[in-house]
């Protein structure tokens, strides 16, 4: 399977996920089935656009590899960052996370104490969910 016809395939399913999830969770009842509410919506109520999803799952494939793998663990891991942070917030942090590298003066912006602050909380975030979800670089992309 070539990386084209994976990335389509993961967005077909990203897609197609929540609407193939909908008629399961009307049907199961609340009142008589304690794990319905969790089950309808693990992310505890933080729900990410599915473009949001799907780039942060192609970034970490691009950064951890691209085996088939690779798409459920990374999904794993945004999975825990949504349970942990707001979308608003987790763009934030993952814009100063992204750039904090940047030199020159357009950098320095990412370089200022807030910055620094919501950068370590992000990777502090995101290496959790990286261990949780057994996310860890390839031999060909650690070259």
């Amino acid at each position: 399977m070539t990386s084209r016809s994976r990335t389509r395939l993961l967005i077909a399913c990203l897609v197609l996920a929540p609407s193939l999830a909908a008629p399961l969770a009307l049907a199961a009842d609340p009142a008589t089935d304690p794990v319905a509410p969790a089950a309808a919506n693990p992310a505890q109520g933080r729900d990410y656009p599915t473009q949001g999803r799907v780039e942060y799952v192609l970034g970490c494939m691009d950064d951890n590899g691209h085996d088939f793998a690779n798409v459920y663990k990374c999904s794993c891991a945004i999975d825990h960052i949504a349970a942990v942070l707001p979308y608003d917030d987790y763009v934030e942090q993952m814009t100063f996370s992204k750039y904090s590298t940047l030199g020159g003066e357009g950098g320095n912006e990412f370089r200022v104490d807030r910055a620094k602050a919501q950068t370590k909380n992000f990777r502090s975030i995101q290496a959790e969910a990286f261990h949780a979800c057994g996310v860890t670089k390839s031999a060909a992309v650690a070259k």
